[in-house]
């Protein structure tokens, strides 16, 4: 069955000490587009992370969202840049002496300056890390999918029904496509005698004709073709694989021979149920740009 591009999945656990938070959201792209926003200290998961969920998704402008919080309070410890609180206080005590303030500054003062304070955590396991995000993620890409299945069923269901719709239409075309040559030869014939009254009508040329009206008008090759590609189109719509481009260029293909047939006919019925087809067709055309 055929997923949607638009979805969302949320995964969050207490694991060997860290939280972790892995947060999924999609929309309809051309191509797969990642982005990713995790801890700047666990930058190394980025790469580890892509690679993973374009196993999962082939489609897809996804935003992931990474949280990691270590848990066990001893293993960072909070130290002074000396150097720079030095520098602060001495920058603050020229400024005291040239104007003549009064020196207020304490060390809560010096230590909300930027890097004053440096958190030092002990080194961590980088490939432990990434094991328990990937599992933290996996929950994260089932929910994600789940709901890309859901949204793929409702339009598998829609475009299913426009395409029966279209394969009526076919079924009309081809039922009404001969009486518009027998109505053309019945018009040919009393067009005929209105201007030469009772004089003997050449039958041999009134059928070479109406011969080569059938053979304008005839669509019985771009009535086979659509329900050919009526045919992949519900194969494609039933797969597991990311079937989205294809579906673009059949559509494209399906539109094809229904402008041929349109153009061909030369009857207001077919005609009408022309621009009924091509109706469904754009439908259609909407679904797909967002199946994956």
């Amino acid at each position: 069955m055929v997923k949607s591009m638009t979805g969302f999945g949320r995964a969050c656990k207490e694991i060997d000490g860290y939280m972790i938070t892995v947060e999924l959201k999609s929309v309809n792209h051309r191509y797969f587009e990642f982005s990713c926003r995790c801890p700047r200290q666990y930058g190394f998961i980025d790469d580890k992370i892509k690679s993973f969920i374009n196993s999962k998704v082939a489609r897809g402008k996804i935003e992931c969202f990474v949280g990691i919080e270590a848990l066990n309070t001893e293993s960072a410890d909070v130290v002074v840049n000396n150097t720079l609180a030095s520098a602060y206080v001495k920058a603050l005590k020229e400024l005291s002496d040239n104007y003549g303030l009064k020196e207020d500054f304490g060390a809560c003062a010096i230590a909300r300056f930027p890097d004053v304070l440096v958190v030092r955590k002990s080194e961590e396991d980088e490939e432990k890390i990434w094991q328990l995000v990937k599992s933290v993620a996996e929950e994260a890409v089932d929910k994600f999918i789940k709901m890309r299945e859901v949204e793929g069923k409702k339009m598998y269901d829609d475009v299913y029904s426009r395409s029966q719709f279209i394969l009526d239409t076919v079924s009309f075309i081809e039922e009404r496509s001969p009486q518009t040559v027998k109505e053309y030869n019945d018009k040919l014939v009393e067009r005929v005698h209105e201007l030469l009254g009772d004089v003997s009508l050449d039958e041999g040329r009134i059928l070479q004709e109406v011969a080569i009206y059938a053979d304008k008008v005839a669509v019985a090759e771009e009535t086979v073709r659509l329900r050919s590609h009526i045919s992949q189109l519900r194969d494609f719509i039933s797969s597991d694989e990311a079937v989205g481009r294809k579906l673009d260029f059949l559509v494209q293909e399906i539109n094809r021979e229904t402008n041929t047939i349109g153009s061909k006919c030369n009857d207001v019925e077919i005609a009408r149920k022309v621009v009924d087809v091509k109706a469904e067709i754009e439908k259609i055309r909407e679904q797909i740009q967002n199946i994956e």
